[in-house]
């Protein structure tokens, strides 16, 4: 028997926000009854396009219906940029925990509302080429690269208990393996990736202006916030908030989840960022 926290009993009993909203900004599918668990996610925004509800539908366990009920609730009330950096860890420990076979149901919520963000947007990052590994639950070579670089896994069993991969007539395990190798196996000196050279103070502000300027301000914008490069000392990033992302409160899940991640991606890990008074 699975060990199931007090939150995650209350969430299954006592389902949040069960439903479908009509004419919703972004709506999303994932999952399918064929492979156990499927998840429709829906949410609106109000006037200042903060999400001000949020529904969903879903098909499966205690932890499916729990882990879409603390979506919907964690959801109200942020902008689309602090939904986005939501993960399915956020959802897992809103909920005090999930045992880790379970741990799919939280991936599944994170799946619903990337893609509801997505049709949002009128954008799809789905790549066409991706091929599926897991016959038996459909899971792809991409969702499975996800997990385990999201997530930090290492073992077929931990991304079964992800994604479900591998669960079923277990055929897929090499190929998962294989996945697991060519993440984190050991390369021939030539098939290294080049260490990323070092950078002097000029060439980092001129980096970390460009990724600014290139890759977060116009998603910022896009909700009505701001940044503004104060200053850069040694590796902490001083910004300063405008227009809506002043006024947020959930300012700082912005600017570490968002803002700070970008950079550490586009620029260097060791980047830290921090809000100054403008």
């Amino acid at each position: 028997m699975w060990e199931y926290t007090d939150k995650v009993r209350d969430h299954f009993l006592n389902p949040r926000n069960i439903g479908e909203i009509e004419d919703p900004d972004g709506v999303a599918e994932v999952g399918s009854i064929a492979c156990g668990d499927a998840l429709k996610l829906t949410f609106k925004l109000d006037e200042d396009k903060r999400i001000k509800d949020a529904r969903f539908k879903t098909f499966g366990c205690a932890s499916a219906i729990a882990s879409a009920s603390a979506l919907t609730e964690i959801l109200k009330g942020k902008t689309v940029e602090e939904a986005m950096a939501i993960t399915n860890q956020d959802i897992a420990d809103y909920l005090g925990g999930l045992p880790p076979e379970k741990m799919h149901c939280s991936v599944l919520g994170q799946e619903a509302l990337e893609k509801a963000i997505e049709n949002y947007r009128g954008v799809s990052h789905k790549k066409p080429d991706e091929e599926i590994v897991c016959v038996c639950f459909g899971v792809t070579d991409g969702e499975i690269e996800r997990a385990i670089r999201q997530n930090h896994l290492t073992t077929i069993e931990e991304i079964t208990n992800y994604t479900k991969a591998g669960g079923g007539c277990t055929n897929c395990h090499e190929k998962i393996q294989a996945i697991i190798d060519r993440i984190y196996g050991t390369k021939r000196p030539w098939e290294q990736p080049a260490a990323r050279p070092k950078l002097s103070n000029i060439q980092k502000i001129r980096m970390i202006e460009e990724t600014i300027e290139r890759e977060i301000r116009p998603s910022l914008k896009h909700d009505g916030g701001d940044i503004d490069l104060v200053d850069v000392v040694g590796n902490r990033v001083l910004v300063a908030t405008r227009g809506a992302c002043a006024t947020c409160q959930a300012s700082q899940v912005t600017l570490k989840g968002f803002v700070e991640q970008k950079l550490k991606e586009l620029v260097s890990p060791e980047l830290v960022v921090e809000e100054v008074e403008p």
